[in-house]
């Protein structure tokens, strides 16, 4: 999909310094890789303590 979209010019340069990634399209690619990887975490961090699970975590140790 063909987006354009105004970025703070400092931010841009920084994550192209820090990433070591060659384009800015790689960076903002990678940079919304980020951000989905996050909120999938924030999700089932939210899911703590709410979920039963019944199983012998030492047996399925050994059957590794």
């Amino acid at each position: 999909m063909e987006t354009s979209i105004t970025v703070n010019d400092q931010l841009l340069k920084t994550a192209l310094q820090l990433s070591g990634k060659k384009t800015k399209k790689e960076v903002v690619e990678e940079a919304l890789k980020l951000l989905i990887q996050m909120m999938n975490q924030e999700t089932l961090r939210s899911l703590r303590g709410k979920l039963k699970w019944e199983g012998d975590l030492d047996q399925m140790r050994l059957d590794a």
